[in-house]
This record gives C-alpha cells, structure tokens and sequence, in this order.
C-alpha cells in the first residue's frame, strides 16, 4: 500500500496524459475506490487527541516525541488528524500542521535523521483521511514530529498544533501504543477533557471500520441475567505466543441519532487471562483494562502485553456496567470481535468461544465473537485500514482533476467535431461549386470550339465558293478552247469534292455531343481525308500520354494539324507527305513534313493564329526531302482546371 501511495504522489499531471490515458486512469481510479475501506466517523466515547497550547500566529516550533524502548525496524508512521464538523465542507482535520517534518532516531542519538518532510506545497490540507509516511525499515527506538507551520482550529481561530493518533508500524505491529510520550518542556498544554497528552499513543482512533467487502455480522451482546463476573473463554487449540489484544466494541446504533453512547457491553474492569491448562489452573494475568469514563474507550480497544504462551485466553467482567439503556440498568456483556495476536496474526479467528452464562439468542451468537466481521463488513488489520483510507483520500482528491480534464478534452472535441463539421460542409460546397465551375468552363469551351469550326467552316467554304466562282468565269471564257474547257471543269469538281468533304466533317464536328474524341483517330481520318490524292504516312509516340490531353487541347491540336494539311494541298505543290506526333514527359511534338515547294523560314499566318490558341510554339524550316517542315512544341498541363 505505501508503494502505491508513493507512486500516486509521483502521477503524471492529468493535462499531461493522452486523453486514452485519461479514461484509463479515471477507470483505475473508480476501480481502487470500490475496493478501498470508506471513512466512517465515530463518536461518543475515547479520547479526542492531544493538542498544544493556543497561538496568535502559524510560525511555531512544537513537537511531539514517542519513545518505543527497543530499536526497532519502522516500515511507516501513520498520522490521524483530528477532526471537526465543518458547516459547509462537513468533516475536516482540526489545528493539522501545514508544515512538518519526521525525524526518527536511537538511543543515544537525539538528533535522529529526518524520514519524511511536507511543506504547504505538498497539499496535505483539508483532510479527515490519515497521513502515511514511509520510513523503509530505518532503526529507531524513538521518532519525533515536528511542526514549523500550524493551522488554525476552528472554534477560536488559534494556531495549535494537535493530532488524533500518532501509530508507527514495524511489520503489523504498532509499536507506539501506550508507549511513552514527551513535549517541550515549559510550555503550557491543553487541559481540556479529552485532550489528554497520552492520546495520541492510546491506539482510539477517530473512524469505524467500513470495509469494502464482506457480509455484515450483529456484535455479540449478552441478554439474560450474568451472574457475578461473567466470563468468555477462547480455545487457540494450541499454545501460541501472544502479544496484543484488540476488542472491537460492540457497533453503535445506525441511527441518527444514535440509540446509545458507545461503552455497552463494556465492563467497568476487564481482566484478561491466559492459560496452557483448560481449567486455567496456570493462568497469567495478561492484561487488565479499565472503564471509569467515556474517554477510556473507544470502537476499538487496542492493548499490548509481554509476549506470553498460551493456548486458553479469559476475558473475566470483574466489575460490569450498568447500562442505563436496559429497563433498571440491567448489565450486559459483549464485543463486535475479539482478536488475539501472534507474531502480526489474529490467531482467535474462527476459534470457538464459551460463555459460563448462558447466551442463547438468535440474533447475537457468540460465534460472532472471532467470526472476522463486524456491522460493515470484514475486520481488516489496522495497517492495512489506515492505508486504505490514506489512499482513498489520495484517489479522491485526484479524481475530480481527471474528471475535469476529461471534461475538458470532451469539449475541445465537441468543437473541433463542429469545426470539422462546418469545414466538411465548407469543403462539400466547395467541391460542387468547383464541379459546376469546371462544368461551366468545359461547356464554355465546346462552345467556343464550336464557334472556332464554325468560323474554320465559313472560311474554307467562303474561299472555295470563291475559287469555283472564278473557275466558273474562266470557264465561260474558255468555251472555244474545249481542252482549256475540260481542264477547267476538272479542277472545279475536284474543288467541290473537296468543299463538300470539309463542309461534312465541320458539321459532324459541330454536331457531335461528345467533342472529347480520340486525337490520334482523328487525326488518321483527317490525313486520308485531306491527302486522298498524296502520298503519306502519319506515326505516334506515347499514345497514352496523348489521351490525358483536354479536350480543347486536343481539338485545337487537330485543327493545327488540318491546317498543315490544307497549306501544304493548296500552297506546297508536294506529291508526298509525312507526319509525326509524340507525347514525353509533358511535352507535345508534332512535326509535319512534305516535299514541296517549302516556306522559306515563315509559318504561314493560320498556322501561327492556331499555335497561339495552343499556347504552343512553332516553327518552319526545310524538310529532309527539300520541301517544308513545320514544328509544333507545348507543355501539357499535369494540375489545374481545365484550360
């Protein structure tokens, strides 16, 4: 347990944990409190604590020292608070110091080594739950708080300085109850009643014992007349060494408030015996308790004793109490447990117990006795207890500090799940208005395409019209010349072939729905159109490539490539033609060879008019075969909108 207290102290920030993390600790957490002992306030009977004297300010030197006789090895000390009704925080640690220290040492060594220090940075306060210092097993014989910074109590604002119980464990074994206790000299002390200065070694602590498991058990109580000195005997069933006694008194009423004070069933005078021999004929006196007020008990009654070998323990009612709760204070005998200890270990557990009265009820069986239970649940050791509540203390005041951060994390992702939200609808409205942009632009562009092949139309059709009307009047003048006339005739139906092919093709083009065709298919058809009567031949290079053009690239890209073809039918005179277009890297070569008459370094305006729209670069020069040569270089775009 003091492991996972100091692994809690040395905890992430929950602002520095993932939020996976988070939800993990916060499930870890629930997990810890639903096994871990609960705070259950007690009330009534024992002693308050012990406290110093009153002061105007905090900055004070006082301390408290226990001696234990022997060295012994201390794995940890416990420090109780004692604690007050708060009218609106409810219970909280009275006059706890703010800053304080523990030094632990031997004998012969009064200045000791200091185990464990806080300071108001370590957040000790508010509190009801104890304080656990670790001491890894360093030796004392004696150990010392004390206190540079007090706190106030409540009912007159004074700084003191004052404890409920001060418990140093070695093993299971505290071995600070009922030892010796000294203050600084001098000084005055509290007189109160309660306050007595062996409090905080009396082993009465401020709590009941709830724990978070086991089934419940009604506390023996005895209900017909006992005789004088009513005893209860336990058999061990062997002879063991036993050093402590712990007697659980019985459970006070669950009511509010509560039906009686908390001594029933307590005698005014206890003795406890010990014995190897049934009829106690070698009987030891073990130890002897006595009740003469209500600041004598407690819920439990923690006494230590020489180690003494005995197998049959006595608890002898030599003076009883007269509990004024019963019709004329009729005296009654019981506990909620009795436990013995041997070697850290209640070895009264299960054992039978016998009663030399008798002591039938139902209710309250004597079994009850060393059944392990009480009214809450499992009896657990007293270590084991206090550490429970220190960490429950520890886990709750973490708790909430998660939960916030979770809360926290929560609603930053609560917003940003908005935010995402608004940009996802930003980004969907953006999408579609693209979409429709681009649809627009593309539907602009077919349109002017369609206006472009419209405007190719009217020109080619204009310029032959016009060459068959001056062929038509050459013609008329030639009709006396019937092998002129013939020529004549000839070139004119070859003229109208021609008109009527382009005329078709430019209509199919604007007729077509789908203008996206496929470049290299139309280019072959656009050759054996346009060159029926030459000789050529036309090649591609990365086809594929071609295919990823735009559509306006690819229809500008064929319309540069018809215009080769009409100059090079009207103006190159050439009997043979040839073409290539190729696709690399982004890069768009087509080269248009004939052998002609040549251009003489000049592309022909047309040419350079669709080379624009291209956005590409021409040129012209000589063809291997002495005719002309036309280049025709561009880029073609990898990102973007559609030009």
């Amino acid at each position: 347990m003091a492991g996972m207290l100091s692994t809690l102290s040395a905890a992430v920030a929950p602002e520095d944990l993932s939020l996976t993390l988070l939800e993990t600790r916060l499930h870890e957490i629930d997990g810890q409190l639903a096994q871990l002992a609960n705070y259950n306030l007690g009330g009534g009977v024992g002693a308050i604590g012990s406290r110093s004297r009153g002061y105007d300010t905090a900055e004070q030197d006082e301390w408290v020292e226990i001696e234990f006789g022997d060295a012994v090895p201390l794995d940890q000390v416990v420090v109780v608070p004692a604690i007050r009704r708060d009218g609106v925080n409810g219970f909280q640690a009275d006059g706890f110091p703010v800053a304080f220290r523990l030094r632990a040492g031997v004998s012969g060594d009064r200045i000791g080594k200091i185990v464990g220090a806080f300071t108001d940075r370590a957040g000790l306060l508010p509190r009801i739950a104890p304080v656990v210092i670790p001491c890894h097993g360093v030796k004392a014989s004696w150990i010392r708080l004390e206190a540079t910074v007090l706190s106030r109590r409540e009912f007159d604002a004074k700084f003191v300085f004052q404890f409920s119980e001060i418990l140093a464990f070695s093993g299971e074994e505290n071995v600070a109850l009922h030892k010796s206790v000294r203050y600084p000299s001098g000084r005055e002390r509290s007189i109160a009643p309660g306050w007595p200065d062996t409090a905080v070694v009396d082993g009465f602590l401020p709590y009941l014992m709830v724990a978070a498991s086991g089934n419940k058990s009604v506390a023996y109580l005895s209900s017909s007349e006992l005789g004088d000195q009513p005893t209860l005997t336990l058999d061990l069933g062997r002879s063991l060494p036993l050093s402590r006694l712990h007697l659980h008194a019985v459970d006070q009423s669950d009511t509010v408030p509560q039906a009686f004070a908390g001594d029933t069933g307590l005698p005014r005078v206890l003795r406890v015996e010990g014995a190897n021999t049934a009829d106690f004929s070698d009987a030891r006196l073990l130890v002897e308790l006595r009740h003469d007020t209500l600041y004598d008990v407690g819920p439990i009654l923690m006494e230590t004793f020489p180690t003494t070998l005995c197998r049959y323990v006595r608890l002898v009612a030599v003076t009883m109490n007269h509990d004024q709760l019963f019709p004329a204070g009729t005296p009654r005998l019981g506990f909620a447990e009795i436990e013995l200890f041997s070697d850290g270990r209640n070895v009264a557990l299960h054992q039978p117990v016998v009663a030399n009265f008798k002591a039938e009820d139902p209710a309250r069986s004597l079994s009850s006795l060393t059944d392990g239970r009480n009214f809450y649940g499992t009896i657990l050791p007293v270590r084991t207890w206090l550490n429970q509540l220190a960490l429950r203390h520890e886990l709750e005041r973490e708790r909430p500090l998660v939960s916030a951060e979770l809360n926290r994390r929560y609603a930053r992702q609560k917003t940003n799940l908005a935010r995402l939200a608004g940009l996802a609808a930003v980004l969907a409205c953006g999408v579609v208005i693209i979409v429709l942009v681009n649809r627009v632009r593309q539907q602009r562009v077919i349109a002017e395409t369609r206006k472009r092949i419209a405007a190719d139309l009217h020109d080619e059709l204009g310029a032959d019209l016009h060459a068959i009307g001056l062929l038509s009047d050459l013609a008329l003048s030639a009709r006396a010349a019937p092998e002129r006339l013939g020529d004549l005739l000839q070139r004119m139906r070859s003229l109208t072939e021609r008109t009527g092919k382009a005329a078709r093709h430019c209509t199919n083009l604007l007729e077509a729905e789908d203008l996206h065709g496929d470049l290299v298919n139309d280019m072959r058809h656009a050759a054996t159109r346009t060159l029926a009567d030459l000789e050529h031949s036309i090649e591609f290079e990365g086809e594929a490539e071609l295919r990823q053009l735009s559509p306006r690239k690819r229809i500008d890209l064929l319309l540069f490539y018809q215009e080769s073809l009409i100059n090079i039918i009207r103006h190159s005179g050439a009997t043979c033609a040839h073409t290539r277009l190729s696709a690399a890297g982004g890069a768009i070569t087509l080269t248009v060879t004939d052998n002609g008459r040549g251009l003489d370094g000049q592309v022909p305006a047309s040419l350079n008019r669709r080379a624009r729209l291209l956005g590409a670069e021409v040129k012209a020069g000589p063809s291997e075969v002495k005719g002309a040569c036309i280049v025709l270089r561009f880029k073609r775009r990898r990102f973007g909108f559609l030009p």
